[in-house]
């Protein structure tokens, strides 16, 4: 299990650690933050009935990776994690409403699933990012888990074209094998969308990129989030040697 035993004070009055959420308030407060930045910021369309709280049919079966500013009492960051066998009692994995998953039948055993990642506005500087980031590390190492999947998404604000364009240009040198690949339910219309443009790669994609990850296949549309979404698969032994000593460390 792991513990909120890592920690970094990245500015003056800032006390930050990340852990595994141990109780039900910890996952409430959890909610309201990824309420606040899908709900209120992104304008999400989300499925609670809970005012303020984002929250779905997953959220019961995963574990909640936080990072609370201890010195402000509050939680500033959070992933959702989804674990093989809580992947079998719940039915799927979350990205099996956007993806077909077939080909990825034989990893499941091993395969953990990541998403509703969102920082505090106020924590956006990288020093949350980074403790998620080692808190998913040691999280695999220590459940001996090998491949890491998710959505990473782009905003569709300018009606997906410079999701388009990302895609165009991230897909000859981060796109997987043909044995990894991922098919949308709700593919992005490529075609009818521009794929030239000089898009931004979104922090949290260029960081899975830089770490080892590969884009699975073409976006699909979410439309309660007004987002496309590429398929990422991280292989554990694929992981980036920088990344590995900076965010594994040593097990013990």
């Amino acid at each position: 299990m792991l513990h909120k035993e890592q920690g970094v004070t990245p500015r003056p009055g800032r006390n930050l650690h990340v852990g595994l959420a141990t109780c039900p308030t910890e996952i409430l407060e959890a909610q309201k933050l990824r309420y606040r930045v899908f709900g209120e910021e992104m304008g999400a369309r989300l499925p609670s009935r809970v005012p303020g709280v984002d929250r779905d049919l997953y959220d019961a079966f995963c574990d909640h990776l936080i990072v609370r500013d201890e010195n402000a009492g509050r939680i500033v960051g959070t992933y959702r994690i989804l674990s093989p066998a809580s992947a079998r009692e719940v039915g799927s994995y979350y990205s099996e409403n956007e993806f077909d998953l077939t080909r990825l039948r034989h990893l499941r055993g091993r395969m953990v699933e990541i998403g509703r990642s969102c920082i505090d506005a106020d924590y956006r500087s990288g020093a949350v990012i980074t403790l998620l980031w080692a808190g998913l590390a040691r999280y695999m190492l220590e459940n001996n888990y090998d491949y890491l999947i998710g959505c990473a998404s782009i905003s569709m604000a300018d009606g997906g074209h410079a999701a388009a364009s990302l895609y165009n240009r991230l897909k000859d040198e981060h796109l997987c094998p043909l044995e990894y690949r991922m098919f949308p339910r709700t593919p992005l219309p490529l075609q009818a969308l521009r794929q030239d443009l000089d898009a931004d790669t979104p922090p949290l994609i260029k960081g899975y990129l830089r770490a080892g990850a590969w884009i699975c296949g073409e976006p699909a549309w979410d439309p309660d989030f007004n987002t496309a979404d590429l398929p990422i698969l991280l292989l554990v032994s694929r992981l980036d040697a920088r990344y590995a000593k900076h965010f594994m460390g040593n097990k013990d």
